[in-house]
């Protein structure tokens, strides 16, 4: 894979630190959205990039905000939540990815955290000639909003058994999904996986799906 390692990817007036790996033969690339807070450095998206590398894909682990925006995001909180931001950026990124050539060829998959999975949603819905499948792990996909019912891509939900709130909104998001979906409970989970074994089952279902939708929607 030509691209591979530490990259600055530009989107609008922003460049965004991003880690790409993945094996040279890979079938797909993975794009990440991380949580409200956290980074590309997240050991639980880090962990499920690990396992996806494994398993044939590229990934690409990227924080959406730039160190001046996180910089002030640290203090007032209010960039990570600014969804449609974030969804512009992604969807900016899966563009800058198509005209890869190591990675142009390759169907994308968007992995969701938390408040990215949201982005990840709405950008789905503004790419779905692109984005084949997203996986949305703890995370809030009913702040996606009215673009809901705009995603084409097949999505799974996994939610630890023990998140009940968590469990309420994304079923309250399921209802207004049209695409093909999942909404998966791990037992005994709670919101940051932290439980022995239930990453493990997060990178594993995370694994099968982009791989069962492997395929670009046309």
């Amino acid at each position: 894979m030509a691209t591979r390692g530490q990259v600055t990817i530009p989107v609008g007036a922003a460049g965004l630190p991003a880690d790409i790996d993945g094996p040279d033969d890979a079938t797909g690339v993975v794009l990440f959205a991380h949580g409200s807070g956290s980074s590309r450095h997240s050991p639980r998206n880090v962990a499920v990039a690990r396992t996806l590398q494994r398993r044939g894909s590229a990934t690409v682990l990227v924080d959406l905000l730039t160190p001046e925006e996180d910089e002030v995001d640290a203090v007032t909180a209010e960039l990570r939540f600014d969804i449609g931001m974030l969804a512009e950026r992604l969807a900016g990124i899966v563009d800058w990815l198509g005209a890869e050539p190591s990675l142009g060829r390759l169907p994308v998959g968007l992995f969701g955290a938390s408040t990215g999975a949201a982005a990840a949603l709405v950008a789905a819905a503004a790419r779905p000639e692109r984005v084949a499948a997203v996986v949305s792990r703890g995370g809030r996909p009913d702040l996606a909003g009215s673009a809901l019912s705009s995603v084409r891509a097949p999505t799974l939900m996994l939610v630890g058994g023990l998140d009940e709130q968590v469990i309420t909104l994304n079923e309250q998001a399921a209802a207004a999904l049209t695409a093909p979906h999942e909404l998966r409970i791990v037992p005994g989970a709670t919101h940051l996986f932290e439980e022995p074994g239930t990453l493990e089952q997060v990178a594993d279902a995370a694994g099968d799906w982009f791989t069962t939708h492997r395929a670009v929607p046309a």
